[in-house]
């Protein structure tokens, strides 16, 4: 028999969390920070940018847990805050480049110095900044669908948009960022 005690049931911890248990809260965080990890590594090339988009995410969760209605999945929920916190991260280094005086990011990556997967990812970044500016309101289906690997229903819940709506946007997204990224290569 094992020594370690059974892990908690997700929606179980996530039921503590939301109503104030914070030794559940801080189970909660450590369960899902690989998820989040991962999440975020889909859109950023360096691992260090991903732990401070995960990290940022873990924070966001720790204050809204009680915001968290149960209405659509926690992975759903947790995919959102995820991406939107991979994404503020991404705009803050393009930011911070620009302070530096460094003019903009390097539209494409130098291979000498920079993995095929790191590149790939700054290229999937600068092309949704495109889509983000041309049609925004595509950029959080595609997101977390192409991203997130969330379902067409779930996404449909979370955008309160019809089916029809979310795989229609999703295309479009889908077209664009084809455009954009086989321009790029």
């Amino acid at each position: 028999m094992s020594s370690f005690a059974d892990p908690v049931p997700l929606p179980e911890l996530v039921a503590r969390a939301r109503s104030g248990d914070r030794d559940a809260l801080e189970e909660l965080l450590g369960v899902i920070r690989p998820l989040l990890l991962r999440r975020c590594s889909r859109f950023l090339p360096y691992l260090d940018d991903a732990e401070e988009a995960a990290q940022d995410a873990l924070v966001a969760i720790a204050r809204n847990i009680g915001d968290f209605t149960g209405s659509g999945s926690f992975e759903g929920w947790i995919t959102v805050i995820a991406s939107n916190s991979a994404r503020m991260t991404y705009r803050r280094l393009r930011r911070r480049a620009a302070e530096n005086g460094v003019a903009e990011l390097p539209e494409t990556a130098d291979p000498r110095t920079t993995s095929v997967m790191a590149g790939t990812r700054l290229d999937v970044m600068e092309a949704l900044s495109e889509l983000e500016r041309s049609k925004p309101q595509v950029v959080e289906p595609f997101v977390l669908r192409d991203l997130g690997s969330l379902p067409y229903e779930e996404i449909a819940a979370i955008t309160g948009t019809s089916l029809a709506t979310v795989r229609d946007r999703i295309h479009v997204a889908r077209k664009f960022m084809r455009s954009a990224l086989t321009t790029r290569l």
